[in-house]
């Protein structure tokens, strides 16, 4: 099993390996086009052997994309594919109640992006600062145009994907050892900075849980690639005003360390086949 584990920042990196460190120490770092890739092989208690890379990209969907194709590539090449790929790192969290009610009609709009197109389902909980966060879907939620009725999605224009659906059953593992607030995440350019801006992204996204920059980029890559993608944040603020006062960055990322130590024996006992399904 080979994973490469993608970050923003360096100080995500860092967190990510040393929650999977606890396992292993650190083995290399690996130069690939546009950054490093630090390497662990942890043992895990069953299943194959386990490799995990990891990269700090860059900021955003566009620099995640690049870092996670080059990284991807590199392997492919060297005949050592990756299996599966993860964005990792701390996010804001939707940490306020929903504007709808759970299973309600306005919960699924008739024009939205297809992530709240699906059925009426319970809507997730609100996620607190500290708490992790794992994406059921990774969605690219400023990937479109305005238009004199709002905001239309690149695909209801006739272009390309703004969803992409990690492997449930990973999803629901993960959520479950790591109790961890599940729902979809948003990938933004632009982070929110005002409660109007956070209440339009639940109204798309009613699933909403969490947003970050890096997301949607690192599963367009892996997509692009045939490599199931995986998406863990942890919550380090609140998604709307900005005040960073009330920011919580350190416990963000000793939580993101917690998961991860939690998360990479999990990793250790999955194999995928071409369509990213467990076998």
């Amino acid at each position: 099993m080979r994973v490469l584990i993608v970050t923003a920042v360096p100080a995500e990196r860092d967190a990510v390996v040393r929650g999977v460190g606890a396992m292993a120490p650190e083995l290399a770092e690996l130069p690939v086009p546009g950054g490093v890739l630090h390497r662990l092989s942890p043992a895990p208690p069953t299943g194959p052997p386990l490799t995990v890379d990891v990269l700090a990209a860059g900021v955003g969907p566009a620099a995640a994309a690049a870092g996670t194709a080059a990284a991807l590539t590199a392997a492919a090449v060297a005949r050592t594919p990756y299996d599966l790929a993860v964005s990792a790192g701390i996010g804001g969290g939707f940490t306020t109640a929903r504007p709808v009610a759970a299973g309600s009609a306005a919960a699924v709009p008739a024009t939205t992006a297809p992530s709240t197109a699906r059925p009426a389902a319970a809507l997730p909980a609100a996620a607190r600062l500290g708490s992790v966060v794992v994406a059921d879907a990774i969605v690219a939620a400023d990937l479109g145009a305005e238009t004199p009725d709002g905001f239309a999605a690149v695909t209801d224009l006739g272009f390309g994907t703004v969803e992409h659906l990690p492997p449930a059953p990973l999803v629901a593992a993960v959520a479950e050892a790591t109790d961890a607030v599940r729902g979809t995440v948003l990938t933004v350019s632009t982070v929110t900075g005002s409660a109007e801006r956070a209440a339009e992204l639940l109204r798309r996204h009613p699933r909403a849980v969490a947003e970050a920059m890096e997301g949607f980029g690192v599963a367009e890559a892996a997509a692009a690639q045939s490599v199931p993608a995986l998406e863990v944040r942890t919550v380090s603020n609140a998604v709307g005003p900005r005040d960073r006062a009330a920011w919580r960055i350190g416990e963000a990322l000793e939580a993101l360390t917690g998961a991860f130590t939690t998360i990479a024996p999990l990793l250790g006992t999955w194999t995928f086949d071409p369509e990213g399904t467990r076998q």
